[in-house]
């Protein structure tokens, strides 16, 4: 993933806007898209990093290197924006396997596009992308109450719009996770051979069936 990002940079200067990419674990970014070629100027390692949200301003996330001073303030053009960066940061940081990820665009309509990720616990990462949605769904709600305090209809109806369209995604990763549960169980019986001994058993019961039909005289 890459795009335009703001980043804070000193007291003087304010937000930047600077070009960002993601890409095999590792977040850079540029002081434009032209400069890409010619190094970076700073990088993090998604593995690392705490993302927090923002509770206050939607377009807003901040990475923290835990035990470290480094923090690199970001906003997002809007909040869907900030959305999908959210989910790509976080699916990068559970280091899932190729997977389908599923974002918000600015219409509400919601798209699937791979993800390559290292492979590792992919119940980990439907995990963290779950908690993205809910945090992010009970940041709109938020905005929906407070705009529907001050009668402010048009917020209401963007906030409205956005929740619905959350809460599409949150289920669809939902499904996702329980399908996950369903493969990883089926898994589990088969590695361990309870799947055998169970079509044993059947087979054994349904032998004694019609070798008891057969001595009634109904087989």
């Amino acid at each position: 993933m890459e795009g335009i990002l703001w980043k804070w940079t000193n007291y003087w200067s304010g937000w930047q806007t600077r070009w960002f990419t993601l890409e095999d674990g590792i977040l850079s970014y540029y002081m434009s898209r032209d400069e890409v070629g010619q190094g970076c100027k700073g990088s993090m390692k998604v593995s690392a990093l705490e993302i927090i949200v923002s509770n206050i301003d939607s377009t807003r996330m901040d990475l923290v290197v835990p035990g470290d001073r480094r923090v690199m303030y970001l906003r997002a053009a809007t909040s869907y924006d900030r959305q999908q960066w959210l989910v790509a940061l976080g699916s990068s940081k559970a280091c899932l396997t190729t997977t389908p990820l599923t974002t918000i665009t600015s219409t509400g309509t919601t798209t699937s596009t791979p993800v390559i990720l290292a492979s590792g616990d992919s119940f980990r990462g439907k995990k963290v992308e779950l908690k993205l949605y809910a945090d992010l769904l009970m940041q709109q709600v938020h905005m929906v109450k407070e705009a529907a305090k001050n009668q402010d209809i048009q917020t209401m109806v963007e906030g409205t719009n956005l929740i619905a369209a959350t809460c599409d995604t949150l289920v669809k990763n939902l499904e996702d996770y329980i399908e996950l549960v369903s493969d990883d169980e089926k898994s589990h019986l088969k590695d361990s051979g309870i799947d055998s001994c169970l079509n044993n058993t059947n087979g054994h019961n349904n032998k004694r069936t019609k070798k008891t039909l057969s001595c009634n005289g109904i087989y």
